[in-house]
């Protein structure tokens, strides 16, 4: 059964919750950091083909995590929204230093 969040601050420790594992979070970092800096090459060139290779590279880190790491469903298939918010929080957090990930 789908869980129900009201909100994103209900949602978020759900999210943190499925990425329990250092390196499932590693990879996301790496994820997250090719998808920044493919949507930044979007930018200056104008060349569509930037955000499909954003996308590509954030969620293909990403659910490599889950299903090879943490070993359970992105909760992207379930939230899709709110997951990407959370993709996006706990990355500040971890160049904050509050996520270990080596």
């Amino acid at each position: 059964m789908k869980k129900k969040f009201n909100s994103f601050k209900e949602f978020y420790p759900y999210y943190i919750g499925e990425h329990e594992n250092k390196y499932n979070k590693l990879v996301h970092f790496i994820g997250t950091t090719l998808f920044l800096i493919f949507f930044i090459n979007l930018i200056f060139t104008g060349e569509i083909k930037y955000l499909a290779y954003a996308f590509l590279s954030g969620y293909g880190w990403a659910w490599f995590g889950h299903f090879f790491i943490e070993k359970n469903k992105p909760a992207t298939f379930y939230f899709p929204l709110y997951s990407f918010m959370g993709d996006w929080v706990m990355f500040t957090e971890i160049l904050k230093g509050k996520h270990k990930i080596f």
